[in-house]
């Protein structure tokens, strides 16, 4: 496959998915904020087998780090990142671009998408407007790029609920599609910001994924008291020397609170901690395999 076309600017971009589009071939996005992984390179191959063309986004977006957050020290690794996905040979355009390209009046100035109460639950809860800010940016490149479908990763899973919800709601004619968690040898969820791990952490960081498995393990033998097995995970995580934010059960298909009436196999568990300089996130689904969510596919708002 030849290399992929690096673009820098909205104009270059929309040219190029005209004359994509103009040949008959359907697109697929992946966005991104660089520093790229397996993960990245597990969902640009999703992509590749849903769409005739993938583009691949690397945009480190300032609207949904929070005061104090990681902006300005998250890792930046273009030329790995070009090169890596170069060689997967799954990406036919790479979208990076400058900060005015995504945000003309600049981003402190911008308009925002203003997301449901959800996002203001679980990791919205320690970081406020976050999901705002993902929203805002998701909304742009999907203007920008205009896929068919747009390829996300089931590890970040309250940021695909919300997404999907925005494209329900804002009736964005794209189709929402998630890939599978990619883990370590020893279930450590894969992320760029276990590069903040020390080597003391990093040999302590799988005992998430672990506690997380007792949950689901639990829940698949029918305990039904939730709150319970959510503190028993978030005291293991504290003796592990864990800050945990939040351990939580909740239903799969929107992540509303369980009433005690769905089986099992409806329900997920998410987690968010911080070791050391690392915040962490994961989650397992009790059944196993990714629920049914909403999904809006582009014949049905055409």
């Amino acid at each position: 496959m030849p290399e992929p076309v690096v673009l820098h600017t909205a104009d270059r971009m929309r040219e190029c998915v005209r004359e994509w589009r103009a040949s008959g071939q359907s697109v697929a996005l992946v966005p991104t904020m660089g520093n790229l992984h397996a993960g990245h390179l597990s969902l640009a191959g999703l992509a590749r087998s849903e769409a005739d063309r993938v583009v691949a986004t690397i945009f480190v977006n300032p609207t949904q780090f929070g005061a104090g957050e990681d902006f300005e020290a998250y890792p930046r690794t273009l030329d790995e990142d070009l090169a890596m996905l170069s060689a997967a040979g799954t990406v036919d355009a790479v979208f990076v671009p400058e900060m005015s390209e995504i945000y003309p009046f600049g981003a402190g100035e911008a308009v925002r998408v203003s997301m449901p109460a959800l996002s203001r639950e679980l990791c919205g809860a320690s970081r406020p407007g976050h999901f705002d800010g993902v929203a805002s940016v998701v909304c742009r490149l999907l203007n920008v790029a205009t896929p068919d479908v747009l390829v996300l990763g089931l590890k970040d899973y309250q940021q695909l609920i919300l997404v999907e919800r925005m494209v329900a709601d804002l009736g964005i004619g794209v189709r929402v599609v998630s890939g599978p968690t990619m883990r370590e040898p020893d279930g450590l969820a894969i992320s760029s910001r276990n590069r903040y791990l020390t080597d003391d952490e990093r040999s302590r960081a799988p005992a998430l994924y672990a506690a997380l498995n007792k949950v689901v393990v639990a829940l698949r033998d029918g305990a039904g008291d939730y709150r319970a097995l959510q503190q028993a995970a978030e005291d293991e995580l504290r003796g592990a020397g864990f800050e945990p934010d939040y351990v939580e059960v909740r239903c799969a298909a929107d992540l509303a609170r369980p009433n005690g009436r769905q089986p099992p196999d409806e329900l997920v568990v998410l987690a968010a901690v911080l070791l050391g300089k690392a915040r962490l996130i994961d989650n397992l689904h009790v059944r196993g395999a990714e629920p049914a969510r909403i999904q809006l596919r582009r014949s049905e708002n055409s």
